[in-house]
């Protein structure tokens, strides 16, 4: 229901005849009204951020919202210009789709990078997993398959010489029932959802999924497609400028950020307070995307490696 929910949501995006589409804005851009799928998860808090302090606005742009409850279910809709955006696509999902040509990838700004504790491995209070070698063989819920928990937890469990779970696919929403029902033994958490479980469930953190070798890695960020990019700059730029300077108030006054959460992320102020918030760049960083490709490549998620400076929109 969710999927199709969405899928009609942006068809009528797309089909809603804006007259903005067909001409050129205030300042010049080549397309100021554009929609963004969004997924509620503090990675896209710098989305909301610009949306609200009117940074989008100051650039001459009309931004639209559309909620998803995973990235990828927007991918569809990004391929066939429904949307312009995907808020905190995860990078993993994307770069394959690239790699296959089935998309064509440009990275607008990066979204998020992993903080300590911004994502955890969750068991129940009075599970028998105590240690991290316990997890070998158990059934863990992350929120899609072969994709960044997967990626990053497998490196922290390389690390520390364990063997792996076998994952599960379930959206971030129903991972707490999941655990609760017993139909995993463990979940891989994003915020907001990691500090309600514990919260919640009493639910006990087992592995900080921010810890070392992938510690700042990125995660997600904002996505568009080379199409998209080559025929709007002027409006790509935009979208970067208020994104920037949304990330920059998000590095001097985290409580902008905190304030934003009860907005669209279904948590209450005092949850929200609580929150282990996510690294956000102001700029895109080569450099430590190729720490993600890299990772990608060395667990097969890649048949070969990907220069990122070749996808970024300058």
């Amino acid at each position: 229901m969710i999927v199709t929910a969405v899928a009609l949501a942006m068809t009528a995006v797309a089909c809603g005849g804006d007259p903005d589409q067909a001409g050129s804005g205030g300042n010049g851009l080549e397309k100021p009204s554009i929609s963004v799928a969004a997924l509620p998860l503090a990675d896209d808090a710098t989305l909301y951020l610009a949306q609200d302090r009117g940074l989008f606005e100051k650039e001459g742009l009309d931004v639209r919202i559309q909620p998803v409850q995973q990235s990828i279910q927007a991918l569809p809709a990004l391929s066939k210009g429904q949307v312009d955006v995907i808020a905190s696509a995860n990078y993993v999902t994307f770069l394959q789709a690239h790699e296959k040509g089935t998309l064509d990838v440009r990275v607008l700004a990066e979204g998020a990078r992993v903080a300590p504790h911004m994502m955890d491995v969750l068991v129940p209070e009075d599970s028998d997993i105590k240690s991290v070698a316990d997890l070998k063989g158990k059934k863990l819920a992350v929120n899609i398959l072969n994709n960044i928990q997967s990626l990053t937890l497998n490196a922290i469990l390389d690390k520390e010489g364990a063997g792996r779970p076998v994952y599960r696919q379930i959206a971030f929403p129903q991972m707490g029932p999941a655990l609760e029902k017993g139909q995993v033994d463990a979940v891989h958490a994003a915020e907001p959802f990691n500090s309600a479980l514990q919260k919640d469930l009493n639910a006990r953190v087992l592995i900080d999924g921010g810890s070392a070798p992938v510690e700042s890695i990125p995660i997600s960020g904002y996505v568009t497609t080379g199409p998209f990019a080559e025929k709007n700059p002027k409006t790509a730029a935009a979208f970067q400028r208020a994104i920037a300077a949304a990330a920059k108030i998000a590095k001097q006054d985290p409580s902008a950020i905190r304030e934003q959460l009860p907005k669209y992320a279904k948590v209450t102020p005092d949850q929200a307070k609580a929150i282990r918030l996510p690294e956000y760049p102001e700029t895109t960083d080569p450099g430590q995307l190729s720490r993600l490709t890299e990772l990608m490549k060395e667990q097969g998620l890649l048949k070969k490696p990907v220069d990122p400076a070749t996808l970024l929109v300058k």
